[in-house]
């Protein structure tokens, strides 16, 4: 395995680290006693099979249904508790005493007495930045928990715009934070600012679900299949992501033993891999370029106002992104996924399909963006058309 320093903390990360929410046995918490023999079996395989190969930084959630009482059975049979570093997460709450009590109850979950890294979970938007930037908010609340010693660095993961993310980095209240769980992978290049933030602050950087929310690069098209030769996906966007001086550990969410295999024998070629990945770069901006008239299936996004701001809570931006990645790199099963979860309230996919924009007045954003009123509604449309239905 691979190590890098994880920023300011000074630890000692694998480049490949190791996500528990794929692992779990259901996503509503059980007592350890009710977890099927089965389920808790593979999970304990998988942590040896991890530290079997120097992967040894363990993620999981409070919100993860039963990962975080299943990790803590796991490390149990681990027992050298200084042979992995633990992180686990936290939401924010109106309340800090709220936040402090559910990492309490995160800690006897995983039958522990600290953990190496503590995040705030789900900076997602402004209400939630306010949770936990505020004076006497969580971030301070996180800080207390550290000077009591039962967390070691603190940071924060998020599904929040650009805007928001960039705000969160910068706090420097309460000493700021520590480290980022950021999303950031080759089809998402909208937090490239944010990754470039983070290093100019010396903070650690983890890439966290660079497969499944990276294209669904487990199971990828054929048309990307073919962009990406002579790699798969997969072990491209790997390669991508870690060549990046800035980013410090990626996130495997092994669901088997043996899903790490693929992203183990991707580090062979991790220093000398930078031709290759620039001839599949190129090829895969020229196929865009010629199916969309951009490089990038983000390249309107930072011309486009956040759904929030915009008529329909409609998230322009977002959709058209969408619809490029099936355009130009085939990746529809992924896209349809996405797109079936705007208009649901999902915290991670914000704002409205695009079914109703021809009931709202989009001059004045598609003027911003360079484009005639038809035209934004035309590419709508043919969006709406095309993610829509049920999913693959």
């Amino acid at each position: 395995m691979i190590y890098r320093r994880f920023g300011r903390t000074g630890l000692r990360m694998p480049v490949l680290s190791a996500g528990f929410m794929r692992a779990m046995h259901s996503w509503q918490p059980f007592p350890a006693r009710e977890i099927p023999p089965g389920s808790q079996g593979n999970f304990d395989r998988i942590v040896q099979q991890a530290l079997a190969l120097g992967i040894n930084h363990f993620e999981t959630a409070r919100g993860y249904g039963t990962s975080e009482q299943q990790l803590g059975t796991a490390l149990r049979r681990v027992g050298d508790r200084d042979s992995y570093l633990l992180q686990t997460k936290i939401r924010p709450a109106d309340a800090p005493e709220a936040f402090i009590a559910d990492f309490h109850d995160s800690l006897g979950r995983l039958g522990v007495d600290r953990v190496d890294l503590l995040a705030v979970h789900g900076i997602n938007d402004y209400r939630s930045l306010w949770q936990t930037c505020r004076p006497n908010g969580c971030l301070a609340a996180a800080r207390e928990l550290q000077r009591k010693g039962l967390a070691g660095w603190i940071g924060f993961s998020g599904h929040g715009t650009p805007k928001v993310v960039l705000a969160a980095l910068r706090h420097s209240g309460d000493g700021g934070f520590d480290y980022v769980n950021l999303h950031w992978y080759y089809i998402w290049q909208v937090n490239a600012p944010a990754l470039e933030e983070a290093a100019r602050q010396d903070m650690g950087v983890f890439i966290i679900s660079p497969t499944d929310k990276g294209g669904m690069l487990h199971n990828p098209p054929a048309r990307f299949i073919e962009l990406c030769r002579p790699c798969p996906p997969m072990v491209f966007n790997d390669l991508y992501c870690l060549e990046r001086p800035e980013v410090h550990t990626i996130s495997i969410g092994a669901a088997r033993p043996e899903d790490f295999a693929s992203h183990v024998a991707a580090l062979d070629l991790l220093g000398r891999s930078r031709s290759l990945l620039r001839d599949i770069d190129l090829r895969c901006r020229g196929e865009m370029a010629k199916v969309t008239g951009s490089p990038r299936p983000e390249a309107l996004w930072a011309k486009l106002p956040p759904w929030h701001s915009t008529p329909g809570y409609i998230n322009i931006p977002f959709i058209l992104w969408l619809a490029n990645l099936v355009r130009g790199w085939g990746l529809e099963e992924f896209a349809r996924r996405r797109y079936g979860q705007l208009g649901r309230d999902v915290y991670w996919v914000p704002g409205n399909n695009g079914g109703d924009a021809g009931r709202y007045d989009l001059g004045a954003i598609a003027g911003r963006a360079g484009l005639e009123t038809a035209e934004l509604g035309r590419l709508l449309a043919e969006a709406h058309a095309m993610l829509s239905g049920p999913e693959l």
